[in-house]
């Protein structure tokens, strides 16, 4: 399917400088701020800097008013990108669904490039003709926060209406709201395995675990540790966005988010969020919240923090990453400094529990059994520790190596383009995550630029030179529903 046109993905520097006078102006670097009618002689506007400022110089009223005004434009112009890029249309796969029941959508949704006619013919070029026509595929580059020069934590509208219920509590922003469509999100709420009990299957119940609900669930199924750990999992602390101060961009003061508003019930519900250790805001880069299911497993945390323990993930998020990573205005607003031998340990002791969802097809050693398995699903379990070359750095049992890779994508475009505010620079080590329940994770990349596991297998067949035919991608992403 061809492309829309490339204007569409571009933003001037005009455009872009529109969206960034009217909104980041509000909370921008001195130097933006600095008046262009200063008389002769006077002082030079302070240097660009990391910080954001303490003092804010405008009324909130004044803001909120400004900001909604320009919030549909903002709206219309992260949708116009994800049409440009994706086909946003519902079509799952007949017969696979996440563990709760969810449809799993399927197909390569990211549009070729025009002139292209197949993944297969762009397969066959090499990396210079890619570059060179700049065939690269816009959905392949990485994926703007939907308000760039702004940032911050964006919910999806089901959790925010689950929330609003369950606790009154409004997660709803007047400048901004969550961009992808719901049917490429994780089923919500999603189900809770732990390692602990696994017999009894999904805890939850069906339901979103909050302050309202969480002891009447767990107690009796946690211990003391663990129940304190998760209630302050589910408790509210300032953010950001979501704070008591006239710096935040709720309609009302706000007693904050929680760890289970992105992760909700330990897994994740696609909020996004720009990673708070990166600078300037143009190459900040957009986070899809991973889940926490099997942390226990791993070794580093984060995208490309490489946060060494999970106790360490608990204290960064609440103390910078909920804050951009600005730990003077953070004071300002409200941070909340757990205390490392009790509070942090026993949120990370309850976060080392959650197990992944059941996988009945694999052995203890986290290959297909044979008797249960097909003959496609065998065939791409072949390709994935074989020419695929997946296994090199998602081996068993919980599919990740637990290093950081740089896949390099910049020698395939230009990286100095800027859509929607957000430089295209895609450089550096990444993460590699868990592929064990991979299906019920939706969507893929640190940053959700891949909306289906298709598109995850296209991208990596590119990426990586991998030369895979049609039918091995299929038989591949069918092994990838058995995880």
């Amino acid at each position: 399917m061809a492309s829309q046109p490339r204007s569409v993905l571009r933003t001037g520097v005009a455009a872009a400088c529109v969206l960034a006078a009217g909104a980041f102006a509000l909370t921008s670097l001195q130097a933006q701020r600095a008046g262009q009618d200063e008389p002769p002689g006077a002082q030079p506007a302070a240097a660009a800097t990391s910080y954001h400022p303490v003092a804010t110089e405008r009324p909130f009223q004044e803001v909120y008013e400004e900001m909604s005004a320009r919030k549909q434009e903002v709206m219309e112009r992260a949708r116009a990108l994800l049409e440009a890029r994706y086909d946003l249309s519902d079509r799952p796969v007949e017969g696979v669904t996440m563990s709760r029941g969810k449809p799993v959508q399927g197909g390569v949704r990211v549009r070729l490039p025009e002139g292209v006619s197949s993944w297969e013919e762009l397969a066959a070029m090499s990396r210079s003709e890619i570059r060179e026509r700049n065939l690269f595929p816009e959905g392949f580059k990485p994926l703007p926060h939907p308000f760039q020069e702004e940032g911050g934590m964006v919910f999806p509208q089901h959790h925010i209406d689950e929330i609003l219920a369950q606790e009154q509590r409004n997660l709803s922003r007047f400048d901004v709201d969550f961009d992808l469509p719901e049917h490429f999100l994780p089923e919500f709420p999603p189900p809770i395995y732990l390692t602990t009990r696994p017999e009894l299957g999904d805890v939850s119940q069906g339901q979103l675990v909050t302050t309202q609900n969480f002891f009447e669930l767990f107690n009796g199924i946690l211990n003391p540790k663990q129940l304190e750990g998760l209630r302050l999992l589910v408790s509210p602390f300032p953010q950001q966005q979501f704070n008591m101060t006239d710096d935040r961009r709720s309609e009302r003061p706000h007693l904050g988010v929680t760890c289970f508003d992105c992760h909700a019930n330990g897994h994740t519900n696609a909020s996004t969020h720009l990673v708070g250790d990166i600078r300037p805001q143009e190459v900040r880069r957009r986070i899809d919240t991973p889940t926490l299911r099997g942390v226990a497993q791993e070794r580093l945390f984060g995208s490309q923090r490489a946060l060494r323990t999970v106790e360490d993930f608990t204290e960064f998020e609440q103390r910078a990453a909920y804050f951009d990573g600005d730990i003077v205005v953070a004071q300002k607003k409200g941070v909340n400094f757990l205390e490392r031998g009790s509070e942090v340990h026993a949120m990370a002791e309850f976060q080392e529990i959650l197990n992944f969802p059941p996988a009945p097809k694999l052995d203890p050693f986290g290959r297909l059994d044979p008797e249960l398995a097909t003959e496609q699903e065998l065939r791409g379990e072949a390709l994935f520790f074989g020419k695929a070359r997946c296994a090199e750095c998602h081996p068993t049992p919980i599919f990740s190596d637990n290093f950081m890779h740089d896949l390099q994508a910049e020698r395939f475009y230009n990286e100095d383009e800027i859509v929607n505010g957000r430089k295209m620079s895609d450089g550096g080590p990444t993460k590699v995550f868990p592929l064990r329940g991979i299906k019920d994770s939706p969507p893929y990349l640190h940053d959700g630029r891949l909306l289906t596991l298709d598109d995850a297998v296209e991208y990596f067949n590119l990426i990586l030179g991998l030369q895979l035919t049609q039918p091995e991608k299929q038989d591949i992403i069918r092994y990838l529903y058995t995880l």
